[in-house]
């Protein structure tokens, strides 16, 4: 009888076999999750919780939701909080900037955002990339200018509670105004965007040879030995008088943009202007000019909750701008994570994860959620629920027709204090 030939196992099925393991344990929760209420109940209350080691306290206090998460908590999911007060600041004559992205935040692949304050007169320099650009006065008052490839530019001025857009390549620059300047937030619709490497107008001129730029710009090359050496970035400057007046002395009418890139975001009626606060969502239908990042601001009251909720269409990237809250961000294989959040703190919710936000503190709560869509879509669990046939709730949830009652049956709610 002739022998059996034993299989043999080469590279190709040993990586199968690999890639199948690592498949089976992303879609299930590692052992070492195994956690239940009751255990992390029992381990809170004795000193089985305790930590007796080196401890940040600083930090620790500041996250205590992490620190020691509720019971309801369970497994690892990816990073969801990220601090602008963690990164490094980069300060010039004229102002500073920070960024927070995917080298900061990996979890976020999407979206990047950077902080910068503009003192008066102050420039951030003539500069374009390889992003579109979604920004929010968070202070004072700015000048902005973009160009268009038809030759028609915009001109105009911004202020606390204000948008812009800028698409990507359109060349454009932003100055701080009086009487103390300003402070935004750019937003980025690349994850691993760097603020540190746009192309600026001083940068490509310093690296281009004279008798080039003679030529180009039909000026004698002698007369072109003032132009600066490097890039600028951001450097001081004098502070532009009335808006009309710079509108008029580049051709008025004529040479304007057809497109509005700015959006008054603040001063919009409320979306959404319920007990616990309001809502103020913005994308392409609203702001036409915002072709790929949809926008909302929220203002939640003390002990509001922003309800049960996910997005179907694209992660969330949130900044907050003031108060105190906590975010819970359900994972699939029954994961959840609670963090607390504070004035220029970031959060980040995985796309289709089930999330929701509450005032924690004595203060509005008010923060930005930013989406790398054209359009803001939200799923209501509440509503969700309303809309299925009773019988199947019932099976689900054992819930009674009486109590299914009581559930809100419309979206974006934010609930006020019970």
């Amino acid at each position: 009888m002739p022998k059996k030939e034993k299989p043999s196992v080469g590279r190709r099925s040993l990586l199968g076999a690999a890639a199948a393991a690592i498949s089976a344990g992303a879609m299930g929760p590692p052992a070492m999750f195994a956690q239940t209420r009751s255990e992390t109940l029992k381990g809170e209350q004795n000193r089985s919780a305790s930590n007796p080691g080196p401890v940040n306290k600083v930090l620790a206090n500041s996250n205590p939701s992490s620190n020691l998460p509720p019971i309801t908590d369970r497994g690892g999911i990816v990073p969801i909080w990220y601090s602008f007060d963690l990164t490094h600041r980069r300060i010039q004559d004229g102002g500073w900037t920070r960024q927070v992205t995917a080298r900061e935040l990996p979890s976020s692949q999407d979206l990047a955002g950077v902080t910068m304050r503009l003192t008066a007169g102050s420039y951030r320099e003539l500069h374009w990339h390889t992003a579109n650009e979604w920004a929010y006065m968070l202070y004072g008052n700015a000048r902005v200018t973009i160009f268009n490839p038809d030759g028609t530019i915009f001109i105009g001025d911004v202020a606390e509670g204000d948008l812009w857009f800028f698409p990507t390549g359109y060349p454009h620059s932003i100055q701080g105004l009086g009487p103390d300047g300003c402070e935004f937030l750019l937003v980025f619709d690349e994850g691993m965007f760097s603020e540190y490497n746009t192309f600026l107008i001083s940068g490509w001129l310093a690296h281009t040879p004279g008798k080039v730029l003679s030529q180009n710009f039909n000026i004698p090359e002698a007369e072109l030995s003032a132009l600066p050496e490097q890039g600028l970035y951001i450097f001081p400057g004098t502070v532009p008088g009335p808006l009309e007046d710079d509108r008029k002395a580049v051709g008025g009418p004529a040479v304007a943009s057809k497109i509005d890139y700015t959006f008054r975001m603040k001063a919009m009626t409320p979306t959404v202007d319920s007990a616990g606060g309001t809502a103020r969502i913005v994308d392409s239908s609203t702001f036409p000019a915002a072709k790929t990042i949809a926008s909302a601001l929220f203002t939640m009251k003390p002990g509001a909750l922003r309800e049960l909720h996910w997005h179907p269409n694209a992660s969330e990237w949130q900044y907050y701008i003031g108060g105190s809250g906590r975010m819970t961000v359900f994972a699939s294989a029954g994961e959840a994570r609670t963090m607390d959040y504070k004035a220029n703190d970031v959060g980040y919710v995985p796309q289709v994860a089930g999330h929701y936000v509450e005032n924690t503190g004595t203060e509005d709560l008010v923060f930005l959620a930013l989406f790398k869509s054209s359009y803001f879509s939200e799923v209501s669990l509440n509503q969700w629920i309303r809309r299925l046939p009773g019988l199947i709730t019932q099976r689900h949830l054992n819930l009674t027709p009486a109590q299914i009652a009581r559930i809100p049956d419309k979206n974006n709610n934010i609930f006020g204090r019970k």
